[in-house]
């Protein structure tokens, strides 16, 4: 497996005209309004998750946009946060699937688990859905998926949705498990979210390459 860390791969990722225009963009918005996360919880998937430590990865799309509720990792909200709908009906599909029941919607324990916790877009307008998008987030988010792809090999993908799946096209399928169905939302849970395993899939593919299973449940920390 590929000795490599997030700081050397940010470097290769981030050294272009775009990027440093999309830094400039971001530090004016942070500076003149509201923008979530904090920006010092930007990078939190990362700071949880070492790359060479990646077992799987859940791929969201932007953060949520409500006052205290994003920290850097898709689907999680701080602890104290009422659970988002999408989040409550991947803990019903996580009880359903391995018996386990989650009481918080923070998801802290699941990157330290190894589980990248990756939206495709890392900021956003207080209020405003989807507000950054197009700001430059993709390319370098693409770039991360590109490179877990390449340089490690065994992970699980995890892609809830049509926006998650067209990633796929960055994937080695012949090295890496892919995992796809429905979002968990509640406009389209039930059109084959709910029933699909996604955690005994992931598990049973990981220990078939001896890579070790995820402990889903919850973390007292």
């Amino acid at each position: 497996m590929a000795e490599l860390n997030w700081e050397e791969i940010f470097r290769s990722i981030t050294n272009n005209h775009d990027f440093t225009t999309m830094r400039q963009t971001l530090n004016e918005r942070y500076r003149n309004g509201e923008v979530y996360p904090p920006e010092e919880q930007v990078y939190t998937a990362f700071e949880l998750t070492p790359f060479n430590g990646i077992k799987a990865v859940v791929l969201g799309q932007d953060p949520y946009h409500g006052k205290g509720q994003s920290h850097g990792l898709a689907f999680s909200v701080n602890k104290g946060v009422k659970i988002p709908p999408s989040l409550r009906n991947i803990y019903k599909e996580l009880e359903s699937d391995l018996g386990i029941v989650r009481t918080t919607g923070n998801l802290s324990d699941w990157a330290r688990e190894g589980v990248l916790l990756l939206n495709t877009v890392l900021t956003v307008d207080a209020g405003d859905a989807n507000s950054h998008r197009g700001l430059g987030w993709e390319q370098f988010t693409d770039d991360v998926i590109r490179t877990i792809s390449d340089e490690l090999e065994h992970v699980v993908f995890i892609l809830w949705g049509k926006p998650a799946q067209q990633k796929i096209k960055l994937i080695d399928t012949d090295k890496h498990k892919i995992i796809t169905s429905v979002h968990p939302s509640p406009l389209s849970s039930y059109r084959g979210f709910f029933g699909s395993k996604p955690f005994s899939q992931t598990n049973d593919y990981l220990e078939s390459v001896g890579r070790g299973a995820i402990d889903w449940s919850e973390q007292n920390e």
